[in-house]
């Protein structure tokens, strides 16, 4: 298999419980389904949580998911089997270390995001759970196994992350995943990475 998969193509890459014992499935992609809920948990005004703390309302909500996906990212997503509802999502993709995104920058600065693209083999990680499931112990568990099934496939991958100083629950998520601090800007935006 390779990735990321096609579009709304999704497959099954394990079980996960939390901390008291409820099952949840893992999977690689979404399926249209699945997307429909991050549109919807995306759009939540009241979970300020995720406003806060993502771009998501613009990248999800307002945004097309199929513009997204293009870029080259791996969703994975944590299914609650009960119910079918999305638990919590991450993914990954290609990014050269600490850089914002493309479409932000010059003609210039994109010729030079594609060079340290191909010479640094970073790819980026970003990942939420959501409020029924946030606090249940699922997020290290997910994030691991995420990383672990996305390195098969780019062995090479070093792993980074952006956060903010302000969400120090994603700091040490990202700590517990390996990755250390190795910039912050005076505005407490934190980029961490494998060393």
């Amino acid at each position: 298999m390779a990735l990321p998969l096609p579009l709304y193509e999704q497959k099954e890459i394990g079980p996960l419980e939390s901390r008291d014992g409820k099952a949840f499935t893992a999977v690689i992609g979404l399926g249209e389904e699945l997307v429909a809920q991050l549109k919807a948990y995306s759009l939540n005004q009241e979970d300020s949580e995720l406003q806060n703390n993502s771009s998501d309302f613009t990248r999800f909500g307002e945004g097309s998911y199929e513009s997204w996906y293009a870029k080259e990212r791996t969703p994975f997503a944590l299914v609650d089997p009960e119910n079918g509802k999305l638990a919590a999502i991450a993914w990954l993709g290609p990014k050269p270390l600490g850089l914002d995104s493309k479409k932000h920058l010059s003609p210039e600065e994109q010729e030079q995001y594609e060079k340290k693209l191909e010479s640094g083999n970073w790819h980026t990680i970003s990942f939420r759970s959501y409020p029924e499931y946030r606090g249940t112990g699922l997020m290290k568990g997910f994030a691991k196994l995420v990383i672990q099934e996305y390195k098969k496939h780019y062995p090479h991958a070093k792993i980074w992350a952006i956060t903010d100083r302000s969400n120090p629950a994603s700091i040490r998520l990202s700590e517990a995943l390996g990755l250390s601090i190795v910039s912050e800007t005076d505005k407490g935006r934190v980029t961490m990475a494998e060393q």
